[in-house]
C-alpha cells in the first residue's frame, strides 16, 4: 500500500486556512498530514476539517493533537484517512516541558505497524533558557530515537527540527555558524541520531550533495524571492521505511503571495 505523508508547520492552522491551505490539500491529497505550531484547539481542528470534508467530499479525518501548555503556541498534530490503532506524547523526563512538541502515532496496515511521529523542535535563542530547553528537549528526542530504531520496525520522525544539519542545508551558513539553528551543539545531536542510530534523512538521500531543497524562508527582505532558505523540516526514517521511500517532493509556493505558510510541505510516499 502506498502511503503518502506530509509534514507542514502551519504557523498557525487557522490562519493557515483562511490563506489557501485548503486549496493545497485539495491537489495534495496526503493519506497522513503531520502539522506542527498548530495554535490552536483540537475543536478548531475538527471544524476545519470537518468544513474541508463537506466541502471536498472525500474519506472523514482522523485527527490527533497535542496541545502546547502555553495557550497560542506550538502544538503538533496526525492527521489521517486511516485510523490510528494507538498514540502517545510522552518524550524525556517530568522536569521540562514537551507539550505540544512530540506525538507518535501507530497505524496498522495489513500486518505490519508504522509509527508517523510529528515534532516541532524549540527554536532556541543563544545565551538564553530558551536554548536550555532547546538541548533538553533534542536530548530526550535522541534517547527516544535510538530506543525506536532499536526496535528495528517502521518509523518515521518528520516535523521541523529547527536544526540545518550540514552546510547543504542553509543557503547562508556562514552567517549563522553562532546562530540557534546551526550551533555545531545541535548539529551534532543529528550527527549521532543519523550517523550512530542509523535514521535515514530521506530529504538527503533523495538530493546527495545539493544545496536544499530548503523548506523555510525568513519574512524578512527578499529571502523567498531569492531563495535564501533553510532546510529545517525533516523526514527521518528507519531504515526498512526509509527502503521503501520514493517521490520526495518540497511544496514550495509559486511566489511570495501565494504562501499560507512561512515552511513548505514535504511529501513523500512509503509503499509499506
Amino acid at each position: 500500500m502506498a502511503l503518502k505523508i506530509v509534514s507542514v508547520n502551519v504557523n498557525g492552522v487557522r490562519a493557515a486556512f483562511r490563506n489557501g491551505m485548503p486549496a493545497w490539500l485539495s491537489v495534495a491529497q496526503p493519506d497522513i498530514l503531520a502539522l506542527q505550531e498548530v495554535r490552536a484547539e483540537t475543536e478548531d481542528l475538527l471544524r476545519l476539517f470537518n468544513e474541508f470534508e463537506t466541502e471536498h467530499g472525500g474519506d472523514k479525518w482522523h485527527i490527533l493533537h497535542d496541545n502546547a501548555t502555553a495557550k497560542g503556541r506550538a502544538g503538533v498534530a496526525v492527521i489521517s484517512k486511516m485510523k490510528p490503532n494507538a498514540s502517545r506524547t510522552e518524550l524525556g523526563a517530568k522536569s521540562f516541558d514537551s507539550a505540544g512538541r512530540w506525538l507518535e502515532a501507530d497505524f496498522k496496515i495489513g500486518k505490519k505497524t508504522i509509527t508517523v511521529i510529528s515534532t516541532y523542535v524549540h527554536s532556541g535563542e543563544v545565551g538564553t533558557p530558551k536554548q536550555d530547553e532547546k538541548y533538553k528537549f533534542l536530548e530526550a528526542m535522541q534517547k527516544r530515537m535510538k530506543q525506536i530504531a532499536d526496535e528495528g520496525g517502521l518509523a518515521l520522525v518528520l516535523g521541523d527540527l529547527n536544526v540545518g544539519h550540514t552546510e547543504l542545508d542553509i543557503k547562508n551558513w556562514k552567517g549563522n555558524l553562532k546562530n540557534a539553528g546551526f550551533l555545531p551543539e545541535e548539529r551534532a545531536y543529528f550527527d549521532t541520531i543519523i550517523g550512530k542510530h542509523g535514521w535515514v534523512d530521506v530529504g538527503r538521500s533523495a538530493h546527495p550533495g545539493v544545496d536544499g531543497p530548503y523548506t523555510w524562508w525568513s519574512n524578512r527582505g527578499q529571502a523567498f524571492d531569492t531563495n535564501t532558505g533553510w532546510r529545517i523540516d525533516y523526514h527521518l526514517a528507519t531504515p526498512k521505511l526509509a527502503a521503501v521511500a520514493s517521490d520526495y517532493k518540497v511544496h514550495r509556493a509559486a511566489s511570495y503571495a501565494d504562501r499560507w505558510s512561512d515552511h513548505a510541505p514535504v511529501a513523500v510516499t512509503y509503499d509499506i
